[in-house]
């Protein structure tokens, strides 16, 4: 194919590519000295001058504003000049030197100012570190009220002469400053807090990256440190309640991937995920990549800040930033963790005495077979399963190299028995300067995951169910429930059932950066991901008699054996090109203008197979040693293609006022001609007002930004044929009698089907107090999909043999708020203790606002869920569960019933009032989406020692307990709560009904509350100090412990509250992998 032939020849450039570039000719960016200014100051003062100066040459100059004088008033003069030519011109004559560190510039006095004219009479020696205990280089220690001062070595020591009764102030640019009272102290050692506001000052967006005070959208960010140390697979995952808006549900199952839900669900059929952007290169799914490779991630939450995605970013955008290179010798790093995982909750089901007793009740005439002891089939099935994660890297930097390579080996065994996943991650950063205007650079990772499932579905159903009077296995024999209770034996489920998958996947980028006058970058970057996976599924053969089972009979048997094999090849490749115009007009007018182009192509191609009588030896499985009578083959192929046009004005005047706009025009394979492009604008405002001079030198409100924000964003995630109407041959028809092959319509479309489009407003204010120690934002949105795609129902006439055909025919609203607050602060005067605490809270209402004219959609297990105009998208449409009927007069005294009740049975409300009980009475009861998810975080750090927590939650949400309507025979099994608290004519229970011998019918019986607090992760470590390292030839050393999932304060009670789904059916639990609890010990190790 030729879009597989362009795919090779590009990944052989890339392969070459990397082989060819090592670390010595990995590129740095622009030297920061070399950055052209343009400045004209007269008689101002000199930190505004250095402000201005930060502005046009993206530089962070770290002082202290005592040592060099920052509010004497400069003048200097110059015209597309180099900054280190302007630098000279201005500090020269003050002597004041500088000092290029990483990508910032260290300002200190040329030669030691003159002492105070009080005598020192004590020297202060100490260490200042950051808050992990590493020490802390150039950090200003300047005596309050005079100019004596210094900096701390690259090991955060120093040494300073202090006269009596001095207070020392501790300053470093992205750390709030403080002050320590000397005295009668010889040693004082601190800890400096990070600066909220600083440590996120710079975040990446589409095609680029802004100040944090300079974006006029919802823009969030979590940094590397904070995901590398949590026992997750997925770096979504260590999201979970972190970021107001962001919803994250997880499973146990391992290699899976979670959902994620920004501000409420927006679709009810298109794909709901958002975009993943790993390096540029545009994803659905970054399940291969290592946590410990990531530096950042930046959500984008809202149609503003997306809009440069277009058609992409409906659902929102996640931006993953990888490690690059730092200035300075290679460094050498380790990190790992090494744990178990156990199924953090379990339901207690009736034990062999209760069941017995439960049993006779209902089936009174049933022989019971003799039994020894209580089988617990959760335990059978389970197990203590293993975890553990390494990563080894080597990164630099010179004047004119970055490079980073990684390997990574991720390993967890999951909680189910036979359950296993392994995966093997290597990563290449690299970039290199051709010259001062061309650089070159590239992003690879390839990781090759080899999975082992578990028919968990069919496993967990029967371990529900299964009889807890049968054994599991018996020197090699399995217990025969299926000859007692018509349910199969769950550990036979598993233990005859192989499926293995293996998955390759390459993904990266090549880009070409020229920079041919001063403000302007081209680039043009090609992003590739390939994928090949292949899943090979095996099913044993097996009988029912005495070679199998300890007795014979029952329905659990396999005749033949067989083998069915998947293979699905996919790429997806995008060229990029863009255009970045960058430049400060009178100083007060900073402008920043991208143009660009995007080209796109991806393809899936699939093949399977699958044959009967397939020899037990694993050596022999392939479809041809199979009967070929029994073969089934099948392929399909999916190829789309998008080209898009994109723009952004960025514009900020004064440091003040804001404003940012986004322009995307897409075109899209999906969709007819006629139909398939659309433009996306947005318009972001904003308004410093801390700026202003009624507000600038003002000791509380350190922060405060008003932002208001309009966008539409577009939604293709449907299948490349949703248009095209296909046809099925050789269907047979009978005319005058005779059989006659045809062909038929496969299935009715929609050619004018068209793109779903999201329009959202948002309104925000930011804030923050006691020189931002105190830091938070609000926010309201307003998100609202027209034309959202859903299932029509057409006449059966029209040869559709599903009767339905997907068409825009429904609009979704999700409105609401947002809020998040942060406090980091020391406690005392002692800076030994340092403590953060935060919290978010997103108050979201989903509703369908246009449903087809009010044709619902239902959804679920048994339909438990319907989707119609006024209601949130899967809410739970059921009979209302009023109680139990306690006697014959109840219920010929009540309306009539459907149902054929009888006493101890389930009494249901006739909510339409027309005397009688059935269908018809169903009523909407909630829904899974939350209208209240939160989060709560925080840190206390003493000297070495770290210890940090996040909790996360759902309030007033609700749960479908469907395991519970599993039970469709008299010896099914039961939870043990039922067994003890059933109506009985000694217990007129007013909850539970009597005995069962069947299934209910869908009701509020089943549903509960889905409210819940989980302690999602916790971390203790110690960081070994760095005196203790010196002889060890080690930079660095970090043990710590970690923990996630490890409890759930909830009263629902089924396996977890937190469930997967889509958006017609989310929130039903019938057959769920168990949440994990995974506790971890970990080492991060920095080589020297």
């Amino acid at each position: 194919m030729p879009g597989l032939k362009r795919l090779a020849l590009l990944s052989g450039l890339l392969l070459g590519l990397l082989s060819s570039i090592s670390p010595a000719f990995a590129s740095a960016a622009q030297p920061v000295l070399e950055h052209l200014v343009t400045l004209q100051a007269n008689d101002e003062r000199m930190a505004t001058v250095l402000s201005k100066l930060e502005t046009q040459a993206n530089v962070r100059f770290q002082y202290s504003r005592q040592l060099i004088g920052a509010s004497r008033r400069v003048s200097v003069n110059a015209v597309s000049q180099p900054l280190a030519q302007v630098l000279s011109q201005l500090l020269e004559p003050l002597q004041i030197n500088y000092k290029l560190v990483n990508d910032g510039i260290i300002l200190r006095p040329a030669a030691p100012l003159a002492a105070p004219a009080a005598p020192a009479d004590a020297t202060v020696t100490g260490r200042v570190v950051d808050e992990k205990g590493a020490g802390l280089p150039g950090v200003n220690v300047v005596i309050k009220g005079g100019s004596n001062g210094t900096q701390t070595d690259m090991d955060g020591k120093f040494t300073l002469s202090v006269p009596e009764n001095s207070t020392l102030v501790f300053s470093f640019v992205g750390y709030t400053s403080q002050e320590v009272v000397v005295g009668t102290q010889t040693t004082i050692n601190i800890a400096l807090v990070p600066d909220a506001k600083a440590l996120s000052e710079v975040v990446v967006v589409g095609y680029g990256s802004q100040r944090r005070q300079d974006l006029t959208g919802a823009v969030a960010r979590v940094d590397g440190a904070e995901i590398v140390n949590q026992p997750v697979q997925t770096p979504t995952q260590a999201l979970q309640g972190k970021i107001a808006g962001v919803q994250i549900i997880s499973d146990g199952t391992p290699n899976s991937q979670p959902k994620v839900r920004i501000r409420g669900t927006g679709t009810l059929l298109g794909g709901a995920e958002p975009l993943y952007v790993v390096d540029g290169v545009q994803t659905t799914d970054i399940r291969n990549l290592s946590n410990a490779d990531i530096a950042s991630i930046d959500v984008l939450k809202d149609a503003s800040a997306a809009a440069i995605y277009g058609v992409r970013g409906a659902n929102g955008v996640i931006i993953v930033t990888t490690k690059k290179g730092q200035l300075g010798k290679p460094v050498l790093s380790y990190s790992g963790t090494a744990g178990f995982k156990t199924a953090a909750h379990l339901v207690q089901m009736a034990d062999a005495n209760q069941y017995v007793n439960y049993l006779k009740d209902t089936s009174p005439n049933t022989v019971i077979p003799p039994y020894s002891g209580t089988t617990n089939w959760y335990d059978e099935i389970l197990r203590r399963g293993t975890y553990q994660n390494h990563n080894l890297a080597v990164s630099g930097a010179t004047e004119s190299v970055k490079y980073y390579f990684s390997g990574n080996l991720l390993q967890d065994d999951g909680t189910v028995i036979n359950n296993k996943f392994s995966r093997l991650t290597v990563r290449s950063n690299t970039s290199f300067m051709l010259s001062d205007k061309v650089t070159i650079s590239s992003q690879a990772s390839f990781s090759h995951a080899d999975t082992r499932d578990v028919n968990i579905g069919t496993a967990y159903n029967n371990a529900y169910r299964a009889a807890p009077i049968i054994p599991a296995k018996v020197n090699g024999l399995y217990g025969n429930t299926a000859a007692f209770g018509n349910v199969g034996n769950p550990v036979l489920d598993i233990e005859k059932n192989d499926n293995k998958s293996l998955e390759n996947r390459l993904q990266g980028n090549i880009g070409l950066d020229v920079r041919p006058i001063e403000g302007l970058t081209l680039r043009s970057a090609i992003n590739v991901d390939l994928n090949a996976d292949n899943r090979r599924v095996y099913n044993y053969q097996f009988a029912n008699d005495a070679k199998t089972f300890i007795t014979s009979g029952g329905n659990q048997r396999n005749d033949r054996s067989s083998l069915s094999t998947t293979q699905v090849n996919a790429y997806r490749y995008l060229w990029e090109n863009t255009a970045t115009y960058q430049r400060t007009f009178n100083e007060k007018h900073n402008l920043t203008l991208l143009a660009g182009t995007v080209a796109e192509e991806g393809l899936r191609a699939q093949f399977s197979g699958s044959r009967r009588n397939v020899p037990a030896d694993p050596s022999q499985w392939y479809l041809n040693t199979g009967d070929p009578n029994t073969a089934v083959n099948d392929a399909s192929t999916a190829k789309d293609r998008r080209l898009s046009l994109l723009g952004r004005v960025n514009y900020a005047y004064n440091n003040r006022y804001l404003l940012t706009t986004n322009l995307r025009y897409d075109g899209t394979s999906k969709f007819n001609r006629d139909r398939r492009y659309g433009f996306f604008p947005s318009l972001g405002l904003g308004w410093i007002v801390s700026e202003e001079d009624f507000l600038r030198d003002n000791k509380t409100l350190s922060y405060l930004k008003l932002r208001a924000s309009y966008g539409q964003l577009g939604n293709d995630q449907i299948p490349a044929d949703s248009y095209i109407l296909t046809a099925d041959s050789n269907i047979p028809y009978v005319f005058n009698g005779q059989p006659v092959l045809g062909a038929a319509i496969k299935q009715i479309k929609d050619r004018n089907v068209r793109w779903e489009t999201t329009t959202e407003y948002d309104a925000a204010v930011e804030f923050g107090f006691l020189e931002n120690r105190l830091t938070g934002e609000l926010t309201y949105y307003d998100k609202r999909t027209t034309n959202a795609l859903i299932p029509v129902n057409i006449p059966a006439i029209f040869g559709d043999p599903e009767n339905q055909y997907i068409t825009n025919a429904a609009d979704i609203t999700n409105r609401g708020v947002e809020a998040a607050l942060n406090w980091r602060a020391a406690i005392g005067t002692s800076t030994d203790w340092t403590y953060n605490l935060g919290a978010n809270v997103t108050f979201n209402k989903n509703r369908i606002a246009n449903l087809n004219g009010g044709q619902a959609l239902f959804g679920g297990t048994n339909l438990v869920t319907k989707s119609d105009n006024g209601v949130a998208a899967g809410s739970f449409f059921l009979l209302d569960a009023i109680g139990v009927y306690q006697s014959a007069d109840e219920i010929t005294n009540g309306p009539k019933s459907t149902f054929n009740p009888k006493v101890g049975d389930l009494k249901y409300a006739d909510t339409n009032g027309d005397g009688i009980v059935d269908n018809k009475d169903r009523r909407y009861f909630g829904s899974y989406q939350p209208p209240v998810y939160y989060g709560i975080n925080g840190g206390l750090n003493f000297r070495n020692v770290d210890f940090s927590f996040v909790f996360s939650g759902n309030l007033n949400n609700k749960v479908y307990n469907a395991k519970k309507q599993l039970r469709t025979t008299s010896t099914d099994n039961i939870e043990a709560s039922f067994a003890n608290d059933r109506w009985t004519a000694s217990n007129h229970s007013t909850t539970n009904p009597r005995a069962l011998n069947s299934g209910m019918p869908n009701s509020t019986y089943f549903l509960e509350s889905g409210s819940y607090l989980r302690l999602t992760n916790l971390v203790l470590g110690f960081t070994v100090p760095a005196a203790t390292l010196e002889r060890a030839h080690l930079a660095s050393v970090r043990v710590f412990a970690a923990a996630q999932n490890v409890f759930t304060a909830t009263k629902y009670t089924g396996f977890t509250p937190e469930l997967a789904g889509g958006p017609l059916d989310s929130g039903i639990e019938a057959n769920t992998y168990p949440t994990s609890r995974t506790v971890t010990l970990g080492l991060n190790v920095n080589f020297k």
